[in-house]
């Protein structure tokens, strides 16, 4: 089994069929890596040295292996492979759409309108992931250290609402979730318990 693997970015391509790869030199080896798009965007340059979370699949007899910038986000990827009828590709979309405590808080709560923003995740599928995943990642993230992304924000209670109607008015689950970190920074907001100003805010700050 592979944890890690650490060497010099040789290069970071896009396939035809959208996926990032990552060719790593380790060791005058070139190992060819699929990585999260927001794990690329994280990536030092060419010629510089990275350490990368592997997790190896084998499928048809071929070995794939499959990168990410952190053990928890590795983890993360092999819980949610665990789930009937989630594969590599579902996983990563999901990692791609939502920061990883973010991610992790919408399995938990059963949040499927921020999961199915993920490109080929529908209804049925979010809610199987929710369904099998919910009592094991509230576990994990205590022990993985993933702060529950309910630490700010808006009230429980109008949560849901908040990015309900953002997502409704266009935004995407990252944008929608970036907003409400950002705007959570205001106190005053924070003892706030009415959706609308929250919602008026974080378009305020989408908007800057």
């Amino acid at each position: 089994m592979i944890s890690y693997l650490k060497g010099i970015v040789a290069s970071v391509d896009k396939s035809n069929s959208n996926r990032v790869i990552l060719t790593l030199e380790v060791n005058q080896v070139g190992y060819d890596l699929q990585i999260p798009a927001r794990f690329a965007q994280e990536l030092p340059a060419i010629g510089e040295t990275v350490q990368v979370f592997a997790h190896l699949q084998i499928r048809e007899e071929q070995p794939l292996l499959y990168g990410f910038s952190s053990a928890a986000q590795r983890d993360l990827f092999r819980q949610l492979i665990s789930v009937t009828g989630i594969g590599a590709q579902l996983a990563i979309a999901l990692l791609d759409t939502l920061d990883l405590p973010d991610l992790v808080q919408a399995i938990v709560s059963g949040n499927t309108q921020l999961l199915i923003q993920a490109p080929g995740v529908g209804g049925r599928t979010a809610e199987r992931i929710s369904l099998e995943l919910k009592k094991k990642l509230a576990d994990w993230r205590a022990t993985a250290g993933v702060v529950a992304a309910t630490s700010s924000g808006p009230p429980p209670a109008i949560l849901e609402d908040v990015q309900m109607t953002l997502l409704a008015l266009g935004y995407t689950a990252s944008e929608v979730s970036q907003a409400i970190t950002a705007v959570s920074d205001n106190a005053i907001l924070q003892q706030n318990a009415n959706a609308e100003e929250w919602i008026r805010q974080a378009i305020a700050h989408l908007s800057s």
